[in-house]
């Protein structure tokens, strides 16, 4: 029986994987790279675990479903990853740990750590779509978005968007599926997986020629049967909630509500905020709150609520917790006390109205693109 409307999925043991190696931020230490404190991986556990204690010391924690799920099934990601790479990622982990790809160093265990979070990401989607809660937020751990089919990525081993979409369509035979990624980066992983697909529409909005390094994507649209059906949004480094906002009321809102999804999922990486190591966004608490807004809204007028938010990318441990606490307060519709210190100082920071007027151009270029 329901007991709240949202559903929160987590799992200590996702912050417990560890990248291989030393590293500053993503460098392998050695030759003039110095070592830092701890692992140095920006890819730390620390920020995401930091979401859920102030989730547990604001109250909000007691107003959700605070659930667990089993790790993704071999069957379940063959549905997306080929079973040499599940052999290879299995193989090297057991021996240590090692790195398959472009920046995604993973250590001894993280096989199954990786199957775990792409299991909260299916238990959240699959939750949903029984209707056993109205939306869900999945606190995964390694992230997703980055991965290919053979090919990690960005500190991502699994693409868990990905493999719970194909999961939720063998079981609920499910339809058309939204996926709006707001990670900073771009969500190339998720765009090659549906890139000739009509049934899953792929937004994304991320910090041009970030990562992957030097990728815009404005004209990428997909191919084949899914030409039309990818969209990027690639904003000027330096851009900040006001960029964000149009964004959305410029081409996010139009495009949903020509697609009409029966799901929407949303790839939350919260590194867009103004203090990220890996970003030169100036997002802040209240950007992520008004973003989650406008996909609740979407996700009433369209799916009946529908949203599933599986977490990926975000760095600052110190205001990471309060964009997150803002995104799962606005999904669930409950507001906590919390004063959020972030917003007030970067909404002084942000650019200058002739920096808004540039971007808002390129935007409505980009909308040109896609007929809107």
């Amino acid at each position: 029986m329901k007991t709240a409307t949202t559903a929160f999925f987590h799992d200590e043991r996702t912050f417990w994987h560890v990248p291989g190696g030393l590293h500053a931020l993503f460098l392998p230490v050695g030759g003039w790279v110095q070592p830092m404190a701890g692992s140095g991986m920006a890819e730390s556990p620390d920020s995401k675990r930091r979401i859920k204690s102030l989730m547990d010391v604001s109250g909000l924690s007691a107003r959700l479903d605070l659930l667990g799920a089993p790790m993704a099934t071999e069957e379940d990601l063959r549905r997306v990853h080929p079973a040499s790479y599940l052999e290879k990622f299995k193989a090297a982990s057991d021996a240590g740990g090692g790195d398959l790809g472009e920046v995604a160093p993973f250590g001894p265990g993280s096989y199954e750590i990786a199957k775990l979070s792409t299991g909260l990401a299916i238990a959240a989607m699959d939750s949903v779509l029984q209707g056993r809660h109205r939306n869900a937020f999945a606190l995964t751990r390694p992230p997703g978005h980055h991965c290919l089919r053979e090919h990690s990525m960005g500190f991502c081993l699994f693409n868990n968007i990905a493999v719970a979409i194909e999961t939720m369509k063998a079981r609920h035979k499910l339809g058309r599926v939204a996926v709006i990624d707001w990670d900073v980066h771009h969500g190339n992983g998720t765009q090659a997986i549906f890139y000739d697909r009509p049934d899953v529409l792929t937004l994304s909005l991320h910090q041009e020629n970030c990562f992957p390094p030097g990728y815009s994507g404005a004209e990428d649209r997909g191919e084949g049967e899914g030409l039309g059906f990818n969209v990027n949004i690639p904003l000027q480094p330096g851009g900040g909630h006001n960029a964000y906002m149009y964004a959305f009321e410029r081409m996010v809102t139009p495009v949903i509500d020509r697609f009409r999804p029966e799901l929407i999922v949303v790839a939350s990486g919260l590194d867009a905020n103004g203090v990220d190591p890996l970003a030169r966004m100036q997002l802040h608490p209240e950007s992520f709150r008004q973003m989650m807004r406008q996909v609740n809204a979407l996700a009433a007028k369209h799916c009946d609520g529908r949203v599933v938010v599986v977490h990926e990318g975000g760095y600052s441990e110190a205001c990471v917790p309060f964009c997150g606490l803002a995104v799962v307060e606005e999904l669930s519709g409950h507001r906590t006390e919390v004063q959020d210190p972030f917003s007030e100082f970067f909404g002084l920071q942000q650019p200058s109205a002739r920096f808004d007027a540039f971007q808002r151009g390129l935007i409505d270029e980009m909308a040109t693109l896609h007929g809107i």
